[in-house]
């Protein structure tokens, strides 16, 4: 009764993962969806310089708009999770992609760069937000064993969209102009509300169910054979304090779960994060400036961004497959920390680079652990909190992710206006990336592990990386399972014992009639008339 309407907010526990059969379907979707989310602002800027030309502005302002779809993404993150936990994951990127297509079809008809700003920026800005979010809630409510495997595949969706929408976009541009591919990449981005559409819940067969049960118990309500009747009106009478429990649970849910800031995992995967961000981008976003400063040609030098790409697209499947091994998965805590470490040290390493072949190889080695990270930053966060909180979890780390995105990049570009040096942005960025690395792992072993061995035996405490989150999730999912299997039971038992109440009663009712009058019958028909009231207290029990 506590749990949610899939329509109305998150999946309840009792739904197990199938881990296949129509969660592949799913994972396509949030493909898709992961895709258009992360790609679509980077490949929007292929049509600035005609932006440019035609609103008579600088790259600056231009580049704000896409600045503007990343800030949407990350900062409406608490919105999301309360419209999730209030109507749902199909709902929300139904809307989601809705306003994502209407916001770049009316930027085709914009007259100046502010309604850009308020069209293409904050409108679809805030649909491919509102589809991003729930397509990853859904992959975790349909995979477990495999949700190593699923998130590596989703994540890579973002290179691959990002090697395809950005040279799409300029055939688009040559062909029609700017207004035009507005127009077209407008109609691409409803396909988000198919794979809204995809987004089945889980809890549908549930609710069958038990829409099969209520209609056998109307069925034996029509039947005049007495027992089973009084049970029929008994049974739905239950029927009718269930749901108005279940109204009174919905009425009581958080739209914003903040109790999980009393999980020691998150709070260190939440810090850990925030660091990690304000260098992860820097590196890619500097790259191109920084070949071309070296002296590397201009067509050489945005091929480079092309080579992390590539890298990127095998790299995330590639991890996702090693996090779910049985001897890895326990540990992926440290594994993500590996990942952030190898990206920060890579940083470092390639800082000294001063030719095209150094630079190659930094891109190499770049889209190997930018790869991992993104395969495996949201699977650690699955691990830690579940998929009951995990709606709130992600909305709360995207919001203090937005802060880290708002400082990292552009402190980076102060810095090189100031300093005319990119050296020091790229140790600076790989020192930030290193020590979130450090910080995950230390704080792993140290505070998370400390605390399970001073914890009793009997309860578990939240874990990052151990094996404790995968065992305590199957565990509930056991728990569920007997739940569901207990509340089946009695529409059975109720059956059994209505019968077996209807004989004893006819029974007694035949010894009152051979016996002494119409009194409760004494010695052994006190006993079954005895038995007969326990056995019709039952029934009413069973009903509720």
């Amino acid at each position: 009764m506590g749990s949610a309407d899939p329509e109305e907010g998150q999946l309840p526990a009792p739904v197990k993962p199938p881990d296949g059969g129509w969660g592949w379907i799913v994972l396509l979707g949030c493909f898709v969806i992961t895709g258009f989310s992360y790609a679509f602002p980077k490949a929007v800027s292929v049509y600035f310089k005609e932006l440019m030309k035609d609103f008579h502005v600088g790259y600056s302002d231009t580049a704000w708009i896409s600045s503007i779809m990343l800030a949407m993404l990350y900062g409406t993150g608490p919105v999301c999770s309360i419209m999730v936990n209030q109507f749902g994951c199909r709902p929300v990127m139904l809307i989601g992609g809705l306003l994502a297509s209407s916001g770049m079809i009316l930027a085709s008809f914009t007259t100046n760069i502010i309604e850009l700003y308020l069209t293409a920026g904050v409108l679809t800005g805030l649909g491919m937000a509102l589809n991003f979010q729930p397509s990853l809630i859904m992959l975790g409510t349909y995979f477990d064993k495999r949700r190593p495997l699923a998130n590596g595949l989703a994540a890579a969706g973002s290179p691959v969209f990002l090697s395809s929408l950005s040279p799409l976009g300029q055939v688009l541009l040559e062909k029609f102009g700017w207004r035009g591919g507005f127009l077209i990449m407008g109609g691409l981005l409803l396909n988000c509300c198919t794979c809204g559409a995809v987004m089945r819940p889980l809890e549908m067969g549930v609710k069958r169910k038990m829409e099969k049960v209520q209609d056998k118990y109307e069925v034996k309500e029509m039947l005049p054979m007495g027992g089973k009747s009084e049970e029929g009106i008994s049974t739905t009478d239950g029927t009718k304090k269930a749901k108005k429990a279940k109204k009174k649970s919905k009425k009581g849910k958080k739209l914003l779960d903040f109790s999980i800031f009393s999980n020691r995992g998150f709070v260190i995967y939440t810090i850990s994060k925030f660091i990690l961000v304000l260098g992860l981008f820097v590196p890619p976003i500097l790259l191109v400036n920084y070949a071309k400063d070296t002296g590397v040609p201009d067509t050489e030098a945005a091929f480079l961004l092309s080579i992390i790409g590539f890298i990127d697209i095998f790299a995330r499947p590639a991890c996702g497959m090693v996090a779910g091994l049985k001897w890895v998965r326990p540990h992926v805590a440290y594994l993500f920390s590996f990942a952030m470490l190898f990206n920060g040290l890579t940083d470092i390493c390639s800082a000294r680079a001063s030719n095209y072949t150094g630079l190659v190889i930094f891109c190499v080695f770049f889209g190997i652990s930018y790869g991992m990270v993104g395969a495996l930053q949201f699977e650690v966060l699955m691990a830690i909190v579940g998929s009951q909180k995990f709606s709130s979890a992600i909305g709360l780390v995207l919001l203090i992710e937005a802060v880290a995105v708002l400082i990292g990049p552009p402190s980076a570009g102060r810095l090189v206006d100031a300093l005319k040096n990119y050296e020091v942005i790229f140790y600076l960025a790989g020192s930030e990336v290193v020590l979130s690395a450090l910080f995950l792992a230390m704080a792993t072993y140290c505070c998370l592990r400390r605390g399970k061995k001073k914890a009793p035996p009997p309860e578990k405490s939240p874990s990052v990386g151990g094996g404790s989150d995968t065992e305590e999730a199957e565990s509930d999912v056991q728990e569920a399972e007997e739940h569901s299997s207990d509340n089946n039971q009695p529409a059975h038992s109720t059956d059994d014992a209505v019968v077996g109440a209807s004989e004893e009663a006819n029974h007694v009712a035949a010894e009152e009639q051979s016996g002494e009058g119409g009194g409760c019958p004494e010695g052994d028909g006190e006993v079954l008339a005895r038995a007969s009231c326990s056995t019709d207290r039952i029934v009413e029990r069973d009903s509720f």
